[in-house]
Parts: structure tokens; sequence; C-alpha cells
């Protein structure tokens, strides 16, 4: 089959691949490009439209745009009250640029027509039916594919529009959807569209799960602050709590401005919640309000000063107890490294002995 080549006005894109077959609307401010839709309006309408390859790029050279492109209608063109230009292009035809050629005031690109690599008709028939049925699970699933656009995409039948039309309108990374536009083989066109859904498919339903078990907790929290709130009532109208000097809040008070930290803090709510269960009168009652008392008693915020002085720590230790060599060298030990690098953390010495001798 001979190859196809003609030479049509090009307007770069940024951040945007039109496909075959698929209708999008543009919106052209750059001088170049709006001297291109003149030029193409003027004569047969026809587009090539490619997607540069760094969109930053004011004034893209050939060296800066994919090399795959689309042949495109031009269908309607509206200017605006800025100066820009509303664009509706039909995309034709896939293309391969073999050159740009600069006008005075436009460029036009010289293309090679990009002819599809087909299937065997029965593989093409199920690749329709199956395809559309992953599509239609994805639309169900993630509710942004419009109405209009299923309706379409519904009736179509060849297996070339229908990817093309289905990959246009999904919101799919800009170098993957180039990829698919270089793509001629119509096999591997259509695997790369089943993978992104079957991905899309899996992302939703790990959120969907991630939703559930994050509603669930938030059911369970609520259920527990409802329960609570019951309690504290009941009690209060038994007369076992005043009302002017709540237990509970005053608990919680003391555990906000104890200067606990992160780890601590949560530890002291959780079993702070469990308390507020419990009957007043119980033997676990009695351990957990013990266990909160010595979290809230423990001085988080201050702070003691070391003494590094190695003779007056020897001495005290000399004088206060008998023997113990090697605890009072640990001890010394410790000061002394603490004097050398004068920032010592997480050390904690624990010393023990038999019980006879206290």
């Amino acid at each position: 089959m001979a190859i196809i080549k003609s030479d049509h006005p090009i307007i770069p894109l940024r951040d945007l691949v039109v496909f075959p077959g698929v209708v999008t609307t543009l919106f052209v401010g750059r001088a170049k490009s709006v001297e291109a839709l003149n030029a193409a309006m003027s004569s047969n309408k026809k587009l090539v439209l490619v997607s540069q390859i760094d969109p930053v790029v004011e004034d893209p050279l050939f060296a800066d745009m994919h090399k795959a492109a689309s042949i495109s209608n031009l269908l309607q063109l509206i200017k605006l009250p800025d100066g820009t230009m509303k664009v509706l292009v039909e995309g034709y035809k896939r293309c391969s640029i073999e050159k740009v050629i600069d006008k005075d005031d436009y460029s036009v690109a010289r293309v090679s027509e990009i002819e599809d690599i087909p299937v065997k008709a029965s593989e093409a028939s199920n690749l329709v039916r199956f395809t559309k049925a992953k599509f239609a699970d994805y639309v169900s699933i993630t509710k942004r594919i419009p109405q209009e656009i299923v309706a379409s995409i519904d009736a179509l039948d060849d297996l070339p529009r229908l990817i093309d039309t289905i990959i246009g309108h999904l919101p799919i990374e800009l170098n993957r959807k180039q990829e698919v536009l270089e793509q001629a083989d119509m096999q591997k066109r259509a695997e790369t569209l089943l993978t992104f859904i079957e991905s899309q498919l899996d992302v939703v339903d790990v959120e969907k799960k991630i939703r559930d078990r994050v509603k669930k907790q938030m059911e369970k929290s609520q259920r527990e602050y409802y329960l609570n709130e019951q309690i504290k009532a009941a009690q209060k109208e038994l007369g076992d709590i005043n009302e002017e000097d709540d237990e509970f809040e005053q608990l919680e008070e003391k555990i906000d401005s104890s200067g606990m930290p992160k780890d601590a803090l949560k530890k002291a709510k959780s079993e702070l919640s469990k308390f507020k269960l419990m009957g007043p009168t119980s033997a676990e009652a009695s351990v957990t309000r013990s266990y909160l008392d010595y979290l809230i008693g423990v001085p988080w915020k201050k702070k003691g000063k070391i003494k590094s002085d190695l003779k007056a720590s020897l001495k005290i230790l000399e004088d206060d107890h008998y023997g113990l060599e090697k605890v009072k060298e640990r001890i010394l030990e410790y000061l002394a490294v603490t004097k050398r690098v004068q920032k010592l953390k997480g050390t904690c010495s624990v010393f023990s002995w038999p019980a006879w001798s206290w």
C-alpha cells in the first residue's frame, strides 16, 4: 500500500493529544497558531495537531514536538473578544511528521499517514464486545464520563474508532496517550486500553474499601460517644456525678495540660475512654483510674539538670552507699559521657540487686 503524503498547517498543542474520530474543543492564542487556523480555513480545512514534548516552550521547533500527530478537520472557528480563537476540530487520521516548513506567519507540516495494522474480523468483534463491557464497568463505578459520550461510544462497532474515542475521553497521562497515538497495531492498542481500565478499576476498588473502613470507624466513634453521653446523663440523674465537678472532664483537662508526648497522650485518651464506660465501683475502674493518675503525675514538662562533676559525684556515692563498686562505676561512666558530648538522648540505667540487700 502506497504511503500517502500531504502538507497541512500545523498547530502544536500543550497538554493535549487529539485522536482520530474524536471531536475536541481548542482555545488558540499564539500568533503562529492563529495564522495556521486562517490558512486551513481558506484551503481544505485540514490541520496537523501535534502535542509538544515540553508544554512550557512558547515557540516550539520541530525538535520540540512529538513525531506522531493527528490530521484533523476544522469544523468550527469562533473569534473571541480577547483575540483568541475557539476551535472545534475532529481527528481524521494518524500521521507521522517528516518535517516542518516555516512560512511567513505560520508553519506547515509534511506528513505521511499511518495505516492501522488490523486484527482478524472474529477477534475484532470479540475485542469490541469486551472493550465495551469493561468501559461500562468503568463508567458505572467512577461516574466520570458524561452520559452523552457513553451513548455515542456504545453505538460504535468499528474497533479503531472505538478504542480512539474511549482513550480520548479517559483521564490517562499525556505520555500514555501519546504512546497509543503512535501505536499502529490494533491488538496492542486494545491491550493498552484494557490494561488502563483494569488498573483504574483496581484503584477505585481500593479507594472504596478505604472509604468503607473510614466510615465504619467514624460510625464506631460516634456510637461510643453517644453511649458515653447516655451513661453520663444516667449517672447525673442518679446523683453519681456533680455537674459542677465532672470527674471525667477534669481528667481530660489534666491529660491535655500534662504535656505528654504523642504516644503517651494517645494511650491516656484510650484509657480514659474505657474508664468512662466502666462502673464506678468495679475493680478495673480503680486500676484504670490509678494508671491515669500516674500518667498525669509524671513530670513530662520538667527537665532536670545533670551535674557532671565526677569528683563530687564519687564523693556523694561513697558517702551514701557502701560497696556497689560496679554500680558506682556505671553511674560515673554515664556522667563522663554526658559531660563529653554535652547532650545524651534515650539513655536509661537500671540497677538490680537481691531483695535481702535492701
